[in-house]
């Protein structure tokens, strides 16, 4: 049964189309429109399910401009059914403006759930599962990227990526500098589709991996990384910080870095964070 003047977020297959649920596929034959990411993407997904339903685009170039036209309708009665291109609605895709809104017009928000790539990778990963952190995708420029990551090296819940084919190389490889080349970790590439992968191993052996087989740089992509082992400390020792400070005026920061762990046999990370700070207050 449907409810008149709500709006019903419905997860959909990431990529094996059987894996829609039946009340997923009971709401979106019962609902009067339906609001797609990509029209033409969702409308094989619905004739695959043998349903006709007038579909909106709603996507994050128009979203904010049609959010209030969408929900007008809902205030008379009427329902509206919204999905992305794959998976669960606003995990990394549009959505957000569209719910907020719904929520203060006071239009009731029903979620449909279903599959979610994120947490189907975290399943199958051999990774803890108990607590973790998802960060979507990381910023497309290498320096942004590298930032976002070192804030994250004394993270020590399971952390958890999507990222696009063109960049997973270059995002590995960002990886074995910042958390070093044994970090635990896991490549889900294509999940539910003809082609999957999940394969676990540390970065060094999954950078390894993805470079010598160039069919795995393709599809959709969740990484996923083991959390730091224990808390790490705030501070090193003075003899650490200078053994940095020498190599540093001697060497490039990674060079320095890495020649670093193998002297004071502390983790490459934690040693790179400090050797960032250095070097930045050196410049000051």
């Amino acid at each position: 049964m449907i409810l008149q003047g709500a709006l019903y977020i419905v997860a959909t297959p990431i990529g094996h189309l059987e894996d829609i649920t039946l009340r997923a596929r009971q709401i979106l034959s019962a609902v009067d429109r339906i609001a797609a990411e990509d029209t033409r993407h969702s409308l094989h997904l619905l004739k695959h399910l043998g349903i006709e339903k007038p579909v909106v685009s709603l996507h994050e170039h128009n979203e904010k401009e049609k959010a209030l036209k969408l929900l007008e309708p809902l205030q008379q009665g009427a329902s509206l059914a919204l999905i992305s291109d794959a998976g669960t609605p606003l995990i990394s895709d549009p959505g957000y403006h569209l719910v907020r809104l719904a929520h203060e017009q006071d239009i009731k928000v029903v979620p449909i759930p279903g599959a979610c790539a994120l947490i189907v990778a975290l399943c199958a990963s051999g990774l803890a599962t108990d607590k973790f952190v998802f960060e979507g995708f990381l910023s497309a420029k290498p320096t942004s990227r590298h930032k976002q990551l070192e804030n994250l090296i004394k993270e020590t819940r399971t952390l958890i990526f999507f990222e696009a084919p063109h960049r997973v190389l270059a995002t590995l490889e960002t990886m074995r500098v910042i958390f070093g080349d044994q970090r635990q970790a896991t490549l889900a590439r294509e999940l539910t589709k003809t082609f999957e992968t999940i394969r676990h191993a540390t970065l060094r052996e999954l950078w390894e991996w993805v470079s010598n087989h160039p069919m795995q740089q393709r599809g959709e992509f969740v990484i996923l990384l083991a959390g730091a082992s224990k808390p790490v400390q705030d501070t090193l020792s003075a003899e650490t910080q200078r053994i940095l400070k020498r190599l540093l005026a001697e060497l490039p920061l990674k060079q320095a870095t890495r020649l670093a762990a193998d002297i004071t046999g502390i983790p490459k990370g934690l040693l790179y964070e400090e050797a960032l700070a250095l070097k930045r207050a050196s410049e000051l």
